[in-house]
């Protein structure tokens, strides 16, 4: 499968992805401001963030088709984003330790050119075991949690605490292949 087209994203779990299912791409992230507006609400927050990320590449590029995405981790209506220090990865974790939560992941795709643009949002619900004492300390001495929204990587060490996902995996990653590759092929951008 041959693809033209540039991930606006420096997340190296969706450059794997990407890679894992053989897409070619080039990487240029799309710097934005994450802050969230006034009364906004998780689903908007991805869906504009991963427009902003998508158009500020595109706008330099117009000839490209362009993949932007947001992944937040939402619990009890609290979104959870990357952790800072360890006792915020803690406290994330027992959040989250026993009990269902969501993950949205939005993404859009841009060609400037062709005047395309699309946008999907994606939700996940992820069930956690409850995590001993020891294990989350254990976990967060490992450097895995401090880049992810929710303070853990499912594909990773945090594999062990997760009992349950509904919806897609690879979103819980970072990306909705499914969606993502079938939005790539509906507007031309990849071809099997």
């Amino acid at each position: 499968m041959k693809s033209s087209f540039i991930l606006a994203s420096a997340s190296p779990r969706r450059q794997q992805l990407l890679r894992d299912i053989g897409l070619q791409f080039d990487v240029i992230p799309g710097d934005v401001n994450e802050d969230f507006l006034n009364d906004e609400l998780p689903v908007d927050y991805v869906s504009r963030m991963s427009r902003e990320k998508s158009d500020a590449i595109a706008q330099k590029v117009p000839d490209a088709w362009v993949l932007g995405a947001d992944t937040i981790v939402i619990i009890d209506g609290e979104v959870l984003g990357k952790p800072l220090t360890r006792e915020d990865a803690r406290n994330m974790l027992i959040k989250l330790s026993g009990r269902e939560h969501c993950v949205i992941t939005g993404f859009t795709i841009v060609k400037k050119s062709a005047h395309t643009t699309m946008t999907n949002v994606v939700e996940s619900r992820v069930v956690f075991k409850t995590i001993e004492a020891d294990e989350l300390e254990w976990y967060i001495d490992s450097p895995e949690p401090y880049d992810k929204a929710g303070a853990y990587a499912v594909q990773g060490m945090a594999g062990y605490f997760v009992k349950e996902i509904h919806g897609s995996y690879t979103n819980v990653v970072g990306l909705p292949l499914t969606e993502v590759v079938t939005a790539l092929k509906e507007v031309g951008a990849v071809m099997f």
